[in-house]
């Protein structure tokens, strides 16, 4: 019996997680339609800037990514992927920048 709900609980514990990762994804994915990233970038092809996969796939590997990525979008950049420049986006909030970068680096 204590084996049955140790299994039960577990079980419940991976759907609950998939589950709150799939509501992450669909809340991050909103914020960067409201704050204008779709104007650049789409999820799995290039538009004017990379698409979010081909940035995943970039920097998967790399533990300063997040942090990178984050100062990346709210100041903008040029020259990593191209001559276009990335404009600024200081008119997002920190943490959306945060939740945004997490869900793109988590793309696969």
């Amino acid at each position: 019996m204590k084996t049955m709900v140790t299994l039960l609980t577990a079980v419940a514990a991976a759907t609950f997680a998939a589950g709150a990762h799939a509501a992450d994804a669909k809340n991050a994915e909103a914020l960067a339609k409201s704050s204008g990233c779709f104007a650049c970038h789409t999820v799995d092809k290039k538009l004017i800037g990379p698409g979010y996969k081909e940035i995943a796939d970039k920097y998967r590997k790399d533990k300063n990514a997040e942090a990178g990525l984050i100062k990346k979008v709210k100041e903008g950049g040029k020259g990593v992927w191209g001559d276009i420049p990335m404009t600024p986006n200081a008119h997002v909030k920190d943490e959306d920048i945060k939740t945004m970068v997490q869900w793109i680096l988590s793309i696969k």
